[in-house]
């Protein structure tokens, strides 16, 4: 059986954010490392980092906590799956929370936030939301 790369990592992040873990890791692809380097962007995880060789390669996210040990992300919600996926144009982003919150767009530039995709004029498939 198949899963879902996108649907894991998130999964994974968010039992480790519920347990207060400071570490979520997973098996490693290209797709995890650049939605990683976009959380750590807009500021939803403290760092990522990639170990191990090809085989046994591993992706660890660290998690971020304020001063009050108080979770940053709030919820994670897979938008676009394997059986059902969801596209828009650049006029139908969505805005998480009313701009609280980040669209995750995978465009033919990459993955982009919504804002992102949004400025540059650009639509795609909507991976997930996180606020």
């Amino acid at each position: 059986m198949l899963t879902d790369p996108v649907a894991d990592m998130l999964t994974r992040i968010r039992n480790a954010n519920m347990a207060m873990l400071d570490q979520a890791k997973m098996p490693a692809s290209k797709l995890k490392i650049e939605l990683a380097k976009l959380l750590e962007a807009e500021g939803y995880i403290a760092g990522w980092s990639e170990e191990g060789a090809a085989r046994d390669h591993f992706l660890t996210v660290s998690l971020k906590y304020d001063k009050n040990r108080r979770q940053v992300i709030s919820g994670l919600k897979r938008i676009s799956k394997p059986g059902r996926r969801v596209y828009v144009d650049r006029d139908t982003i969505p805005k998480v929370l009313g701009g609280m919150g980040v669209a995750v767009i995978s465009t033919s530039q990459g993955l982009l936030s919504g804002q992102e995709a949004r400025r540059r004029g650009i639509g795609g498939e909507v991976l997930c939301e996180v606020w």
